[in-house]
C-alpha cells in the first residue's frame, strides 16, 4: 500500500470516530519511565509524593523562566512531572487573540480538543463560540476589544476525561498564574466548577456564576461551562445574564 493509501485509510478511521491507535498488545503509558516514575522508584513506594518530587516548584521554576507566550508554551511542553502528559495525544495550550480583554479560563481538554490542539473545539466549544458572539465577542477578532483568549487550567487531556485531581491543579497553577500575567487581560471568564476551585479556591457553580469576584489581580465573572448548558439547556438564561453582565462590565471599562 502507498502513502496515499494510507493516508486515505487513516483518513477513514478518523472520520468514523477511531482516536486512538491498537496496538497487539496494551501499553500503559503511565507506567513508562518518566521523571515522577523515576522519583517515586528512587524514593520507595512509602515516600510520600510531596518528598518524592516537588512539581510544584519546578512548575513555578519554569513558569517564572517564560518571559513571553511562546516561551511559556515551550516551558509547559517540556514539563514532564504532570503523568497526564504520558496519556494525551497532544498540548493544548490556547487560542484566540493573546492582546484580547477577555481571557476565557477552563478545566482540561476533551477529546476533540486533544485531536485538535485548541481549547474549546468541540461541540461545548462550537456553543461557547455561539454564546460570546450575541455580545460582540469571538477568538478570532482581529480587533483586541472584540476578542477572546481561551486556555484551560490544565493543559492535558485527562484519561475518560474524567475530572482533575487536586495535585495535578496544583502543578500547573503556576503555569496558569504566568499566562494570565503574560497576556493581561481586563477581564477573566472562568468557565465551570473546576476552574473557579482554580482562581477563587471555592467551588459550587451554582452558587457562584454571575457573581463577581477578583483573583491575581484580575475581576473574575464565574460562569456555567458549555458542556453544562447542553446538559442542562435551562441554564442558558443564566448563562445569558452572565453574559450581559460581561458586557456591560466591560463597556463600564473602555
Amino acid at each position: 500500500m502507498g502513502f496515499w493509501e494510507m493516508k486515505a485509510a487513516l483518513e477513514w478511521q478518523i472520520a468514523m470516530g477511531a482516536d486512538e491507535a491498537i496496538a497487539e498488545e496494551a501499553i500503559d503509558r503511565y507506567a513508562l519511565e518518566t521523571p515522577v516514575a523515576k522519583a517515586k522508584a528512587a524514593a520507595g513506594p512509602d515516600t510520600p509524593i510531596s518528598q518524592q518530587i516537588d512539581a510544584v516548584a519546578a512548575a513555578q521554576a519554569a513558569a517564572d523562566s517564560a518571559s513571553d507566550l511562546a516561551g511559556l508554551e515551550a516551558a509547559v511542553a517540556a514539563f514532564e512531572h504532570c503523568e497526564l502528559k504520558q496519556g494525551a495525544r497532544q498540548l493544548v495550550f490556547a487560542d484566540g487573540q493573546a492582546q484580547a480583554r477577555v481571557m476565557i479560563i477552563g478545566e482540561a481538554p476533551g477529546r476533540d480538543e486533544d485531536m485538535q490542539g485548541k481549547p474549546f473545539v468541540g461541540r461545548a466549544g462550537q456553543l461557547l463560540d455561539l454564546m460570546f458572539r450575541q455580545i460582540g465577542l469571538s477568538r478570532d477578532a482581529p480587533d483586541a476589544g472584540a476578542a477572546l483568549y481561551i486556555t484551560n487550567v490544565l493543559p492535558w487531556r485527562p484519561p475518560q476525561n474524567r475530572d482533575p485531581e487536586p495535585a495535578e491543579m496544583a502543578m500547573m497553577m503556576p503555569f496558569l498564574h504566568r499566562h494570565i500575567a503574560l497576556v493581561d487581560p481586563d477581564i477573566i471568564v472562568a468557565m465551570g466548577n473546576h476552574a473557579c476551585e482554580a482562581l477563587l479556591g471555592r467551588k459550587g457553580i451554582t452558587r457562584l456564576r454571575g457573581a463577581w469576584s477578583e483573583a491575581v489581580g484580575k475581576p473574575v465573572l464565574p460562569m456555567f461551562h458549555p458542556a453544562y448548558l447542553l446538559r442542562s439547556p435551562s441554564a442558558k438564561r443564566d448563562a445569558w445574564a452572565d453574559l450581559l453582565s460581561l458586557q456591560a462590565r466591560l463597556r463600564e471599562k473602555s
